[in-house]
């Protein structure tokens, strides 16, 4: 509500701007031509983060170091911050990196920001950009309009840069123009009074445009113009880091605790990084002043030191926050706790941020079905059968497990099923659905969500199947007849040693053993499927059991067999293949 309040007031003083001042609306168009072009250019790189981008961030955030280099690099070459924040959230969520990489993104990605300002000093301010323009711009919409996203990214990627330099030649031409009827240079403010007032109004142009890449533009263009004084532009250059802030505050509200964790640390990073170049500014102006002279910068030439500033205050904060990133790693995943439901579970990897991108998407798929068989389908089958997880997971005997494990757990399975499965496998369905009709997936990515759909499907028919069987279990524990219990400990025993191999397959390194294991059980399972059961003929000769007896021996005979190859196959589904979501080809 104050968002859209604040949208709407900003509207009204332009509109009243643009009516008592002609003059201004060059200006105005050249600042919403820039915004324009950024905003092409994100969509168009955006087309190009299936692979190699995506790959460059989540490989680089194994080391601090390489996640800021990261983030700067990427940032610089693509011209978005933003981009970059939402991979970095998308990942984040979907558990492809850790918090501790995503700062070291972000910050990089702060660092990589002032490319924007080196641009526009050094070239966009230098040269007739708009002679470069035109050209971008009429190859870019023509490689926009082609069916091949490539070409289509592409294109947009130059109209991107066309409308970008574009917008810096209308915004220039505007201050030449302005300065004519005003100067906005009389208005300048010295001393550390003016460093507070030029840091608030560039906080506001920030807020007011969403970008601090755009403010920085049009500092640098009206600086050129000699509109402002190269202090006061240092100044509002520290209020547009300040301010690009807010933007990703508001942003993170409606978002996920990832979302919320990335902009409360973007906003700590800017705001100290902020305070210290406010406090700092004159001694980083002689600093900068020192370094034209190494550097060749002209003296006069405000652009190219204000570009120099910008960077040096950026590489400042992230020099001052390093030794401090655990403590704000801890602070953060203190303070925005996952939320915990008591009565249902609910999803612990999926959430909006993670139908950004396919890698994301399938790994977060991937996480949740894995997650909900380890957590509670692995626990519902194994109470199921009268048997303690822990029994199964240990090295004793199964036939001494068995034996021990002669107790009623009177387990609710219905009761478990929609506490723990029905609301987690519901909302897996419907993000891989999401994701099957609204991402660009290859085939072997379309294989893997379609694994994933048929795995948490066969979870669900196992619980249905152990529901049955466990009923009959429990039932036996209260007969007199040794033969039938004997007949329903063996069904326990074969079920217990599917458990417990899956359990060795994915927690422990020699994978390949316990996956031919596996591939035997089932084999047997298939083949005894075909069969009918001799022990059971045996007992009914002999009249060991009743009619009643057998018929439901028989029933759980086959569902045993079932149950056995639903479960193998869930574990083959989601356990044997290697997590290589993030390569170029989608691979699985």
């Amino acid at each position: 509500m104050v968002k859209k309040s604040f949208f709407y007031g900003f509207l009204i003083v332009l509109g009243i701007l643009l009516y008592l001042n002609p003059n201004f609306k060059t200006i105005s168009a050249g600042v919403a031509i820039l915004l324009f072009g950024m905003i092409m250019l994100e969509e168009g790189f955006r087309v190009f983060t299936k692979g190699p981008l995506e790959n460059i961030l989540k490989n680089a955030t194994n080391k601090l170091y390489k996640s800021i280099t990261a983030g700067a690099v990427t940032t610089a070459f693509i011209q978005s911050s933003s981009l970059v924040s939402v991979i970095t959230i998308s990942f984040i969520s979907a558990g492809l990196i850790s918090l501790q990489g995503g700062l070291g993104l972000i910050f990089g990605a702060n660092i990589g920001t002032t490319a924007t300002a080196w641009l526009v000093a050094g070239f966009g301010l230098k040269i007739k950009i708009s002679v470069l323009a035109m050209p971008m711009l009429v190859f870019g919409i023509i490689f926009s309009f082609q069916k091949r996203m490539s070409l289509k990214g592409m294109g947009n990627v130059l109209a991107g840069l066309g409308f970008f330099f574009l917008g810096i030649h209308y915004m220039k031409e505007g201050f030449d123009v302005f300065k004519e009827y005003i100067d906005l240079s009389q208005y300048a403010v010295s001393g550390f009074l003016g460093v507070v007032i030029y840091t608030g109004v560039g906080i506001i142009i920030t807020t007011i445009l969403q970008s601090s890449s755009a403010t920085l533009a049009l500092i640098l263009t009206a600086l050129a113009a000699g509109q402002i004084e190269y202090e006061n532009a240092l100044a509002l250059a520290i209020g547009a880091n300040i301010g690009t802030t807010i933007t990703a505050v508001l942003g993170a509200l409606g978002s996920n605790s990832a979302g919320k964790r990335l902009a409360t640390a973007h906003f700590i990073f800017n705001i100290i990084t902020g305070m210290v170049a406010m406090f700092l500014i004159f001694p980083l102006a002689r600093l900068v002043n020192i370094l034209s002279e190494v550097f060749q910068i002209a003296t006069d030439n405000y652009t190219l030191k204000l570009a120099l500033f910008h960077t040096i205050f950026n590489v400042l904060g992230v020099i001052l926050m390093l030794p401090f990133i655990k403590k704000l790693e801890r602070f953060l995943l203190r303070f925005f706790k996952e939320k915990i439901y008591k009565d249902i579970d609910e999803p612990k990897y999926l959430n909006q941020a993670v139908l950004e991108f396919p890698a994301s998407a399938i790994s977060a798929l991937f996480k949740e079905s894995k997650y909900l068989f380890k957590k509670s389908v692995f626990e519902i089958v194994a109470h199921s059968l009268n048997i303690h997880r822990e029994d199964i997971k240990s090295g004793e005997k199964l036939k001494h497990v068995i034996e021990k494990s002669k107790t009623d757990f009177e387990t609710d399975i219905e009761g478990l099923y929609y506490k723990k499965v029905k609301t987690i496998y519901g909302e897996i369905i419907r993000y891989a659905s999401i994701a099957q009709s609204t991402l660009r997936l290859n085939s072997k990515q379309i294989k893997a969500i379609t694994d994933i759909k048929i795995a948490n499907r066969k979870m669900v028919e196992i619980i249905k199947d152990s529901r049955e069987l466990n009923k009959n279990i429990s039932h036996v524990l209260h007969l007199e007849n040794e033969h039938l219990q004997d007949e329903y400990d063996s069904y326990r025993k074969k079920i217990t040693k599917v458990l417990r191999i899956i359990y060795l397959f994915r927690t422990e390194n020699d994978t390949e053993k316990y996956a031919l294991q596996l591939n035997q059980l089932k084999k047997e399972a298939k083949a005894n499927a075909r069969h009918s059961n001799k022990s059971i003929d045996k007992l009914i000769r002999k009249n060991l059991i009743t009619a009643e007896m057998a018929s439901s021996l028989f029933n759980d005979y086959t569902n045993v067999n079932d149950m056995i190859k639903k479960l193998i196959d869930v574990a083959e589904l989601l356990y044997g293949r290697m997590d290589s979501l993030l390569d170029e080809n989608g691979n699985q």
